[in-house]
């Protein structure tokens, strides 16, 4: 029997076939987990219709700008409308301008450092607080982070800090919502060459620098991304909550 069957879940974040929101929903998936899928504007709706199309043409899908909280309400009104409950959510999205992941860290202005942390990090925060009434059966929420949470990456800049917020809100939601059995952790994914990765200033050369530090000397995998979002989301995970796990080839353990 599939990991996850007759679970049902929520995804936030796919752009294309190369995300990373993709390769865990497609994990979920084939998990048997039955899915609904949001998508941010109407630049992508063409991209998430045709991919989440593949899990059958009454997949359920729906615009939702993570900024309005009316959106928010609508989406998990329609979700708890087709699904009766919710088990899984993931949380795969990030913003901020693109001036603002160049230059010096330094001259990050109010208004992108506002965004950046409204989009990336606060959104996780309101997209919990809609989904705990729906999962009555306890539940588990992914988030996606990266290493420049922790440590300076040139260039990640105001996402890096807003990234930090977010692994701070998935302790403190793990807190809240725990004694719900809604278990809330982050996947610290390697540098993986998707849509909002190529908006990172020397991208190509953090591949590399991976490749050449890692234990594994490899950054991951997309589909190893999707393995580990499974395995969050299944009864294997019962007891981890609050946590960051690493996928990148062992790099966040190097210390030169």
């Amino acid at each position: 029997m599939p990991l996850l069957e007759g679970k049902t879940g929520i995804v936030f974040g796919v752009a294309n076939k190369r995300s990373i929101a993709w390769a865990i929903a497609q994990a979920w998936a084939r998990e048997g987990v039955k899915l609904a899928f949001t998508y941010q504007g109407e630049r992508l709706k063409d991209n998430v219709e045709e991919l989440a199309g593949t899990f059958g043409a009454d997949t359920l899908i729906l615009p939702c700008d993570v900024t309005k909280d009316e959106d928010i309400a609508r989406v998990f009104s329609e979700v708890g409308a087709k699904f009766g409950k919710l088990n899984l959510l993931l949380h795969s999205v990030a913003f901020a301008p693109k001036d603002a992941l160049e230059g010096e860290f330094v001259n990050t202005s109010r208004e992108a450092f506002r965004v950046a942390h409204d989009v990336s990090a606060y959104s996780l925060v309101a997209l919990a607080r809609g989904a705990a009434p729906l999962m009555t059966d306890g539940g588990s929420i992914v988030a996606m982070s990266y290493y420049g949470a922790e440590k300076v990456v040139p260039h990640y800049n105001v996402m890096g800090v807003a990234k930090a917020a977010l692994e701070a809100s998935t302790r403190y939601l793990a807190y809240d919502l725990g004694p719900k059995k809604i278990r809330v952790n982050c996947i610290s994914a390697g540098p993986v060459n998707t849509l909002a990765a190529r908006g990172i200033s020397g991208f190509m050369e953090m591949i590399k620098h991976y490749e050449a530090h890692a234990p594994l000397k490899r950054t991951c995998l997309p589909e190893e991304l999707g393995a580990t979002g499974a395995f969050l989301a299944s009864d294997g995970a019962a007891a981890i909550t609050g946590q960051v796990i690493y996928v990148d080839g062992g790099y966040q353990i190097m210390g030169m």
